[in-house]
Protein backbone atom coordinates (compact mmCIF):
# COMPACT_ATOMS: atom_id res chain seq x y z
CA UNK A 1 0.00 0.00 0.00
CA UNK A 2 1.56 3.45 -0.64
CA UNK A 3 2.47 5.61 2.43
CA UNK A 4 0.04 8.50 2.16
CA UNK A 5 0.96 10.94 4.45
CA UNK A 6 -1.42 13.36 6.43
CA UNK A 7 1.68 15.72 7.18
CA UNK A 8 4.64 17.00 5.61
CA UNK A 9 7.68 18.34 7.95
CA UNK A 10 10.90 19.48 6.36
CA UNK A 11 13.69 19.06 8.33
CA UNK A 12 15.17 15.84 10.48
CA UNK A 13 16.66 18.69 13.45
CA UNK A 14 15.99 17.83 17.00
CA UNK A 15 12.26 19.68 16.57
CA UNK A 16 11.70 18.00 13.23
CA UNK A 17 12.22 14.40 14.39
CA UNK A 18 10.31 15.46 18.22
CA UNK A 19 7.19 16.94 15.73
CA UNK A 20 7.22 13.58 13.87
CA UNK A 21 7.66 11.29 16.65
CA UNK A 22 4.25 13.28 18.15
CA UNK A 23 2.19 13.45 15.30
CA UNK A 24 2.95 9.67 14.67
CA UNK A 25 2.37 8.37 17.99
CA UNK A 26 -0.94 10.45 17.91
CA UNK A 27 -1.84 7.99 14.85
CA UNK A 28 -1.07 10.13 11.81
CA UNK A 29 1.50 9.50 8.81
CA UNK A 30 3.97 12.03 8.12
CA UNK A 31 6.30 12.70 5.67
CA UNK A 32 10.13 13.43 7.35
CA UNK A 33 11.85 15.41 5.09
CA UNK A 34 15.80 15.36 5.32
CA UNK A 35 18.00 17.22 2.96
CA UNK A 36 21.32 15.51 4.50
CA UNK A 37 21.99 12.33 3.18
CA UNK A 38 20.50 13.28 -0.13
CA UNK A 39 23.55 14.54 -1.90
CA UNK A 40 23.42 18.29 -0.28
CA UNK A 41 25.35 19.30 3.53
CA UNK A 42 25.07 21.89 5.49
CA UNK A 43 28.27 23.91 6.61
CA UNK A 44 28.22 23.05 10.36
CA UNK A 45 26.53 18.79 10.50
CA UNK A 46 29.09 15.90 10.48
CA UNK A 47 26.74 12.83 10.14
CA UNK A 48 23.26 12.34 8.52
CA UNK A 49 21.41 11.45 11.75
CA UNK A 50 18.36 12.66 12.55
CA UNK A 51 18.64 15.25 15.81
CA UNK A 52 22.30 15.81 15.19
CA UNK A 53 24.02 17.79 18.10
CA UNK A 54 26.41 20.58 16.31
CA UNK A 55 28.16 23.06 18.83
CA UNK A 56 27.44 20.82 22.66
CA UNK A 57 26.63 17.11 23.96
CA UNK A 58 24.98 18.91 26.86
CA UNK A 59 21.11 20.14 27.70
CA UNK A 60 21.80 21.60 30.33
CA UNK A 61 20.86 21.72 34.12
CA UNK A 62 18.37 18.70 34.46
CA UNK A 63 17.44 20.26 38.13
CA UNK A 64 13.58 20.84 37.81
CA UNK A 65 13.07 22.09 41.09
CA UNK A 66 15.01 25.65 40.70
CA UNK A 67 16.09 25.71 36.98
CA UNK A 68 14.02 26.70 33.94
CA UNK A 69 15.49 24.55 31.90
CA UNK A 70 15.62 21.46 34.05
CA UNK A 71 11.99 22.34 34.87
CA UNK A 72 11.39 22.11 30.62
CA UNK A 73 13.00 18.55 30.56
CA UNK A 74 10.14 17.77 33.19
CA UNK A 75 7.20 19.03 30.62
CA UNK A 76 8.70 17.37 27.98
CA UNK A 77 9.41 13.69 29.77
CA UNK A 78 5.94 13.77 30.60
CA UNK A 79 4.36 14.69 27.22
CA UNK A 80 6.36 11.57 25.68
CA UNK A 81 9.31 13.93 24.06
CA UNK A 82 11.61 10.98 21.82
CA UNK A 83 14.50 13.36 22.56
CA UNK A 84 14.66 13.71 26.35
CA UNK A 85 14.18 9.91 26.29
CA UNK A 86 16.79 9.17 24.11
CA UNK A 87 18.95 11.73 26.09
CA UNK A 88 18.16 9.94 29.79
CA UNK A 89 19.42 6.73 27.75
CA UNK A 90 22.51 7.93 26.42
CA UNK A 91 23.51 10.75 29.08
CA UNK A 92 27.18 10.76 30.20
CA UNK A 93 28.67 12.24 33.38
CA UNK A 94 27.95 15.76 33.79
CA UNK A 95 27.04 17.06 37.24
CA UNK A 96 23.99 18.33 37.80
CA UNK A 97 23.56 18.52 33.74
CA UNK A 98 21.94 16.46 31.30
CA UNK A 99 24.93 15.81 28.96
CA UNK A 100 24.43 12.86 26.45
CA UNK A 101 26.86 10.88 24.49
CA UNK A 102 26.07 12.78 20.98
CA UNK A 103 26.68 10.03 18.22
CA UNK A 104 24.98 6.98 20.59
CA UNK A 105 21.98 9.89 20.98
CA UNK A 106 21.78 10.99 17.40
CA UNK A 107 21.84 7.28 16.09
CA UNK A 108 19.22 6.22 18.66
CA UNK A 109 16.58 9.21 17.55
CA UNK A 110 17.17 7.89 13.69
CA UNK A 111 16.36 4.40 14.38
CA UNK A 112 13.31 5.18 16.22
CA UNK A 113 12.14 7.41 13.76
CA UNK A 114 13.01 5.44 10.45
CA UNK A 115 11.41 2.11 12.43
CA UNK A 116 7.87 3.69 13.27
CA UNK A 117 5.63 2.86 10.79
CA UNK A 118 3.54 5.78 10.73
CA UNK A 119 6.94 8.13 9.53
CA UNK A 120 8.29 8.22 6.05
CA UNK A 121 11.64 9.50 6.32
CA UNK A 122 12.40 10.63 2.93
CA UNK A 123 16.49 11.83 1.83
CA UNK A 124 15.71 15.32 -0.13
CA UNK A 125 15.65 18.54 -0.26
CA UNK A 126 12.59 20.85 -0.50
CA UNK A 127 12.80 24.36 -1.97
CA UNK A 128 9.37 25.60 -1.75
CA UNK A 129 6.78 25.66 1.04
CA UNK A 130 3.87 23.12 0.77
CA UNK A 131 0.18 23.79 -0.15
CA UNK A 132 -1.30 20.69 2.73
CA UNK A 133 -0.12 20.86 6.37
CA UNK A 134 3.24 20.87 6.96
CA UNK A 135 5.40 22.21 9.89
CA UNK A 136 8.98 23.95 8.76
CA UNK A 137 11.80 22.79 11.07
CA UNK A 138 14.98 23.31 8.85
CA UNK A 139 16.98 24.95 11.98
CA UNK A 140 19.52 27.49 11.67
CA UNK A 141 20.86 26.30 8.26
CA UNK A 142 18.10 26.59 6.31
CA UNK A 143 19.04 25.65 2.38
CA UNK A 144 18.58 29.12 0.49
CA UNK A 145 16.11 28.32 -2.18
CA UNK A 146 13.84 27.15 1.08
CA UNK A 147 14.59 30.65 2.55
CA UNK A 148 13.94 32.40 -0.24
CA UNK A 149 10.81 30.97 -0.12
CA UNK A 150 10.03 31.92 3.34
CA UNK A 151 11.11 35.18 2.37
CA UNK A 152 7.82 35.15 -0.09
CA UNK A 153 5.44 33.65 2.75
CA UNK A 154 6.46 36.00 5.10
CA UNK A 155 6.84 39.41 3.59
CA UNK A 156 10.01 40.13 5.70
CA UNK A 157 13.77 39.63 5.44
CA UNK A 158 15.25 36.39 7.83
CA UNK A 159 17.47 37.65 10.55
CA UNK A 160 20.56 35.58 10.78
CA UNK A 161 23.51 35.54 12.96
CA UNK A 162 26.89 33.58 13.51
CA UNK A 163 26.88 30.13 15.71
CA UNK A 164 30.39 29.30 16.97
CA UNK A 165 31.55 25.22 17.33
CA UNK A 166 34.15 24.36 20.58
CA UNK A 167 36.80 22.01 19.99
CA UNK A 168 36.64 18.40 20.82
CA UNK A 169 39.77 16.85 22.57
CA UNK A 170 40.93 13.09 22.46
CA UNK A 171 41.42 12.35 26.77
CA UNK A 172 44.90 10.28 26.28
CA UNK A 173 46.17 13.36 25.07
CA UNK A 174 45.77 15.62 28.14
CA UNK A 175 48.06 15.99 31.16
CA UNK A 176 46.24 14.93 34.20
CA UNK A 177 49.56 15.65 36.02
CA UNK A 178 48.78 19.36 35.20
CA UNK A 179 44.79 18.91 35.21
CA UNK A 180 42.14 18.09 37.99
CA UNK A 181 38.51 16.51 37.80
CA UNK A 182 35.96 19.10 40.02
CA UNK A 183 32.86 20.44 39.36
CA UNK A 184 32.61 24.39 40.83
CA UNK A 185 31.90 24.28 44.80
CA UNK A 186 32.36 20.35 44.22
CA UNK A 187 28.56 20.14 43.45
CA UNK A 188 27.47 17.15 41.03
CA UNK A 189 30.62 15.56 41.57
CA UNK A 190 34.11 15.63 39.82
CA UNK A 191 32.73 15.93 36.22
CA UNK A 192 34.91 18.37 34.57
CA UNK A 193 38.64 18.63 33.55
CA UNK A 194 39.66 21.96 34.71
CA UNK A 195 43.05 23.34 33.22
CA UNK A 196 44.38 25.97 36.14
CA UNK A 197 46.18 28.93 34.73
CA UNK A 198 48.50 31.92 36.21
CA UNK A 199 48.04 35.66 35.58
CA UNK A 200 50.75 35.57 33.47
CA UNK A 201 49.88 32.65 31.24
CA UNK A 202 46.00 34.24 30.97
CA UNK A 203 47.50 37.40 29.72
CA UNK A 204 49.46 35.66 27.30
CA UNK A 205 46.44 33.89 26.33
CA UNK A 206 44.25 36.73 25.90
CA UNK A 207 46.68 38.50 23.48
CA UNK A 208 47.12 35.12 21.64
CA UNK A 209 43.19 35.13 21.43
CA UNK A 210 43.17 38.81 19.97
CA UNK A 211 46.07 37.99 17.87
CA UNK A 212 45.12 35.01 16.03
CA UNK A 213 43.57 34.86 12.62
CA UNK A 214 40.63 34.57 11.97
CA UNK A 215 38.15 33.12 9.23
CA UNK A 216 36.57 35.89 7.19
CA UNK A 217 33.03 36.37 6.01
CA UNK A 218 32.26 38.84 3.99
CA UNK A 219 29.17 38.21 2.53
CA UNK A 220 28.37 37.66 6.12
CA UNK A 221 29.25 40.92 8.37
CA UNK A 222 27.73 43.00 10.28
CA UNK A 223 25.48 40.28 11.69
CA UNK A 224 25.50 40.30 15.21
CA UNK A 225 26.76 37.17 17.51
CA UNK A 226 23.79 35.87 20.39
CA UNK A 227 25.57 35.54 23.68
CA UNK A 228 24.84 32.45 24.68
CA UNK A 229 27.25 31.16 22.04
CA UNK A 230 29.68 34.14 21.19
CA UNK A 231 33.35 33.25 19.45
CA UNK A 232 36.25 33.19 22.52
CA UNK A 233 38.16 35.40 20.84
CA UNK A 234 35.04 37.62 20.49
CA UNK A 235 34.68 37.81 24.15
CA UNK A 236 38.48 38.65 24.62
CA UNK A 237 38.27 41.52 22.51
CA UNK A 238 35.41 42.52 24.53
CA UNK A 239 37.86 43.06 27.93
CA UNK A 240 40.70 41.71 29.74
CA UNK A 241 38.73 39.74 32.18
CA UNK A 242 36.00 39.36 30.27
CA UNK A 243 36.69 35.67 29.94
CA UNK A 244 37.58 35.53 33.59
CA UNK A 245 33.90 36.09 34.75
CA UNK A 246 33.01 34.08 31.85
CA UNK A 247 33.99 30.29 30.52
CA UNK A 248 37.36 30.90 32.28
CA UNK A 249 35.94 31.77 35.17
CA UNK A 250 38.05 30.16 38.81
CA UNK A 251 35.57 30.92 41.58
CA UNK A 252 34.60 27.65 43.23
CA UNK A 253 37.56 25.31 41.79
CA UNK A 254 40.02 24.41 44.48
CA UNK A 255 43.27 23.22 42.48
CA UNK A 256 44.05 20.55 44.62
CA UNK A 257 47.97 21.01 44.19
CA UNK A 258 48.11 24.22 45.61
CA UNK A 259 44.93 24.20 48.03
CA UNK A 260 43.79 27.69 45.91
CA UNK A 261 42.08 28.92 42.97
CA UNK A 262 43.82 29.41 39.99
CA UNK A 263 44.17 33.21 38.35
CA UNK A 264 41.65 31.52 35.53
CA UNK A 265 40.65 27.71 34.09
CA UNK A 266 40.03 26.19 30.77
CA UNK A 267 37.02 23.38 32.21
CA UNK A 268 36.47 20.43 29.40
CA UNK A 269 33.11 18.47 29.52
CA UNK A 270 32.72 14.55 28.52
CA UNK A 271 31.45 14.33 25.13
CA UNK A 272 30.86 10.85 24.88
CA UNK A 273 29.79 7.61 26.88
CA UNK A 274 32.94 6.36 27.03
CA UNK A 275 34.83 9.21 27.98
CA UNK A 276 37.62 9.32 25.68
CA UNK A 277 36.44 12.63 24.04
CA UNK A 278 36.00 15.73 25.91
CA UNK A 279 34.79 19.51 24.63
CA UNK A 280 36.50 22.34 25.50
CA UNK A 281 33.46 24.54 27.59
CA UNK A 282 32.55 27.73 26.15
CA UNK A 283 35.04 27.76 23.25
CA UNK A 284 33.20 28.23 20.76
CA UNK A 285 35.53 29.76 17.74
CA UNK A 286 36.15 31.66 14.46
CA UNK A 287 39.59 31.16 14.72
CA UNK A 288 41.25 29.17 11.42
CA UNK A 289 42.12 25.52 12.52
CA UNK A 290 46.03 25.96 12.51
CA UNK A 291 45.51 28.99 14.51
CA UNK A 292 43.37 27.02 16.79
CA UNK A 293 46.18 24.04 17.41
CA UNK A 294 48.57 26.39 17.97
CA UNK A 295 46.65 28.27 20.75
CA UNK A 296 44.71 26.01 22.36
CA UNK A 297 47.76 23.88 22.92
CA UNK A 298 48.85 26.98 25.30
CA UNK A 299 46.86 25.75 27.60
CA UNK A 300 48.44 24.59 30.93
CA UNK A 301 47.62 20.42 30.16
CA UNK A 302 46.68 20.79 26.79
CA UNK A 303 50.25 21.00 25.15
CA UNK A 304 50.07 17.77 23.22
CA UNK A 305 46.06 17.78 22.60
CA UNK A 306 44.69 15.82 20.02
CA UNK A 307 41.89 17.19 18.58
CA UNK A 308 38.75 15.08 17.35
CA UNK A 309 37.25 18.33 16.04
CA UNK A 310 38.30 21.70 15.54
CA UNK A 311 35.81 24.71 16.14
CA UNK A 312 33.65 26.35 13.46
CA UNK A 313 31.28 28.93 12.35
CA UNK A 314 28.31 28.66 10.71
CA UNK A 315 25.57 31.16 9.56
CA UNK A 316 21.87 30.67 11.88
CA UNK A 317 18.51 31.92 10.03
CA UNK A 318 15.25 32.46 12.17
CA UNK A 319 12.57 34.42 11.44
CA UNK A 320 10.26 37.21 12.85
CA UNK A 321 7.97 35.00 14.67
CA UNK A 322 6.43 37.59 17.46
CA UNK A 323 4.60 39.35 14.39
CA UNK A 324 4.84 36.69 11.51
CA UNK A 325 3.20 33.16 13.61
CA UNK A 326 -0.23 32.92 15.57
CA UNK A 327 0.17 31.43 19.53
CA UNK A 328 -0.15 27.93 17.91
CA UNK A 329 2.84 28.47 15.52
CA UNK A 330 0.95 28.60 12.60
CA UNK A 331 2.30 30.96 10.04
CA UNK A 332 -0.57 33.82 9.82
CA UNK A 333 -0.03 34.21 6.41
CA UNK A 334 -0.03 30.89 5.54
CA UNK A 335 -1.59 29.02 8.43
CA UNK A 336 -1.53 25.47 6.84
CA UNK A 337 2.44 25.73 7.40
CA UNK A 338 3.77 25.40 11.17
CA UNK A 339 7.20 26.44 12.11
CA UNK A 340 9.38 24.95 14.63
CA UNK A 341 12.79 24.52 16.21
CA UNK A 342 15.49 27.09 15.89
CA UNK A 343 13.89 28.74 12.92
CA UNK A 344 11.34 30.27 14.90
CA UNK A 345 13.90 32.47 16.81
CA UNK A 346 14.36 29.74 20.14
CA UNK A 347 18.12 29.30 21.17
CA UNK A 348 19.30 25.44 22.48
CA UNK A 349 18.47 22.19 21.88
CA UNK A 350 16.25 21.47 24.83
CA UNK A 351 14.09 24.42 23.20
CA UNK A 352 13.97 23.29 20.04
CA UNK A 353 12.85 20.28 20.86
CA UNK A 354 10.14 21.95 22.92
CA UNK A 355 8.89 23.74 19.92
CA UNK A 356 8.86 21.16 17.97
CA UNK A 357 6.73 18.90 20.51
CA UNK A 358 4.25 21.31 20.58
CA UNK A 359 3.78 21.98 16.78
CA UNK A 360 3.11 18.32 16.43
CA UNK A 361 0.32 18.42 18.85
CA UNK A 362 -1.03 21.51 18.04
CA UNK A 363 -1.18 20.05 14.38
CA UNK A 364 -1.95 16.36 15.41
CA UNK A 365 -5.05 18.22 17.18
CA UNK A 366 -6.31 20.16 14.19
CA UNK A 367 -5.39 17.25 11.88
CA UNK A 368 -7.89 15.43 14.08
CA UNK A 369 -10.89 17.98 13.78
CA UNK A 370 -10.02 19.40 17.30
CA UNK A 371 -8.13 22.60 18.76
CA UNK A 372 -5.33 22.55 21.51
CA UNK A 373 -5.09 25.51 24.03
CA UNK A 374 -1.74 26.77 24.52
CA UNK A 375 -0.11 25.80 27.26
CA UNK A 376 -0.23 28.07 30.20
CA UNK A 377 2.01 30.45 30.62
CA UNK A 378 3.22 29.54 34.21
CA UNK A 379 4.79 26.40 32.51
CA UNK A 380 8.24 26.57 31.12
CA UNK A 381 6.69 25.04 27.78
CA UNK A 382 3.74 28.38 27.50
CA UNK A 383 5.92 30.60 28.76
CA UNK A 384 8.57 29.51 26.06
CA UNK A 385 5.91 29.47 23.43
CA UNK A 386 4.50 32.89 24.63
CA UNK A 387 7.77 34.23 24.07
CA UNK A 388 7.77 33.04 20.79
CA UNK A 389 5.05 33.80 19.45
CA UNK A 390 4.14 37.47 20.65
CA UNK A 391 5.77 38.69 23.93
CA UNK A 392 8.74 39.44 23.07
CA UNK A 393 9.83 42.64 20.77
CA UNK A 394 9.68 41.81 17.18
CA UNK A 395 11.75 44.49 16.02
CA UNK A 396 14.51 44.13 18.24
CA UNK A 397 13.48 39.86 18.54
CA UNK A 398 17.06 37.35 19.26
CA UNK A 399 16.91 34.03 20.37
CA UNK A 400 16.14 33.41 23.24
CA UNK A 401 16.67 30.09 25.98
CA UNK A 402 14.28 29.35 28.32
CA UNK A 403 14.63 31.48 31.96
CA UNK A 404 12.35 32.10 34.38
CA UNK A 405 11.98 35.56 33.31
CA UNK A 406 9.86 34.72 31.09
CA UNK A 407 7.23 33.39 33.54
CA UNK A 408 4.74 35.54 35.03
CA UNK A 409 6.45 37.26 37.72
CA UNK A 410 5.53 35.42 41.60
CA UNK A 411 3.08 37.70 43.33
CA UNK A 412 4.54 39.38 46.27
CA UNK A 413 8.06 39.72 48.08
CA UNK A 414 9.90 36.53 47.95
CA UNK A 415 13.50 35.07 48.89
CA UNK A 416 15.25 34.63 45.57
CA UNK A 417 16.30 31.18 46.11
CA UNK A 418 12.42 30.43 47.57
CA UNK A 419 11.45 32.20 44.25
CA UNK A 420 12.45 29.64 41.92
CA UNK A 421 11.18 26.77 43.80
CA UNK A 422 7.79 28.69 43.57
CA UNK A 423 8.10 29.21 40.05
CA UNK A 424 8.31 25.04 39.63
CA UNK A 425 5.31 24.32 41.91
CA UNK A 426 3.20 26.60 40.19
CA UNK A 427 4.35 25.45 36.43
CA UNK A 428 3.47 21.99 37.49
CA UNK A 429 0.13 22.80 38.91
CA UNK A 430 -0.36 24.42 35.84
CA UNK A 431 0.77 22.24 33.55
CA UNK A 432 -1.50 19.16 35.13
CA UNK A 433 -4.55 21.61 34.23
CA UNK A 434 -3.11 21.37 30.42
CA UNK A 435 -4.23 18.33 28.84
CA UNK A 436 -3.33 17.36 25.37
CA UNK A 437 -5.78 15.10 23.32
CA UNK A 438 -6.36 11.57 23.98
CA UNK A 439 -3.82 9.63 21.90
CA UNK A 440 -3.40 6.37 20.92
CA UNK A 441 -1.41 4.47 23.55
CA UNK A 442 2.64 5.15 22.66
CA UNK A 443 4.30 2.14 20.91
CA UNK A 444 6.53 0.06 22.23
CA UNK A 445 9.75 1.90 22.08
CA UNK A 446 12.05 1.47 19.58
CA UNK A 447 15.63 1.46 20.52
CA UNK A 448 17.49 -1.61 19.19
CA UNK A 449 21.21 -1.05 18.72
CA UNK A 450 21.23 2.15 17.28
CA UNK A 451 22.09 2.19 13.36
CA UNK A 452 22.56 5.43 11.19
CA UNK A 453 20.08 6.79 8.48
CA UNK A 454 21.16 5.00 5.14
Amino acid sequence: MTFQPDIHIIGAGLAGSEAAWQLAEAGYKVRLSEMRGSGDATPAHHTTDCAELVCSNSFRSDDADSNAVGLLHQEMRGLGSLILRQADRHRVPAGSALAVDREGFSAAVTAAIEAHPNIALVRERIDTLPDGPAIVATGPLTAPALATGIGAATGADALAFFDAIAPIVHFDSIDMETCWFAARWDKGGKDYINCPMTADQYAAFHQALIDGEKTEFREWENVPYFDGCMPVEVMAERGFDTLRYGPMKPVGLDNPKTGRWPHAVVQLRQDNALGTLWNIVGFQTKLKHAEQVRIFRTIPGLEHAEFARLGGLHRNTFIRSPELLDSVLRLKSRPNIRFAGQITGCEGYVESAAIGLLAGRFAAAELGGASLAPPPVETALGALLHHITGAAEAETYQPMNVNFGLFPPIPGRTKKADRKKMYTDRARTALSGWMAPSYPPPSADISPAPAPCA
